[in-house]
């Protein structure tokens, strides 16, 4: 990779809304954790019981993907998808 998208991608961040005890949550967190860590993307995870804005948004389709807050995917988090959407 370029140094110049090496740095692009830095800039970027991905939410993971998930909840405790979810195993798709669990499946995408794997995921998200290895793609942003191969491409150095900062991510963070978010706990949809502690943040009412996101319960109500999301419940329905969790694990959900943001990339810099825009949503990118729910329920399954496809690797190679991902890795397009932040190249």
């Amino acid at each position: 990779m370029s140094p110049l998208l090496r740095r692009a991608s830095r800039s970027r961040l991905v939410t993971l809304v998930r909840k405790p005890g979810c195993h798709l949550c669990d499946d995408a967190e794997a995921v998200v954790s290895r793609v942003c860590a191969d491409l150095g993307v900062s991510w963070e995870h978010k706990d949809i019981t502690e943040d009412e804005e996101l319960n109500r948004r999301y419940w329905e389709q969790i694990p959900v993907v943001l990339i810099d807050g825009e949503q990118h995917t729910f329920w399954r988090v496809d690797e190679n998808r991902l890795r397009k959407a932040l190249r």
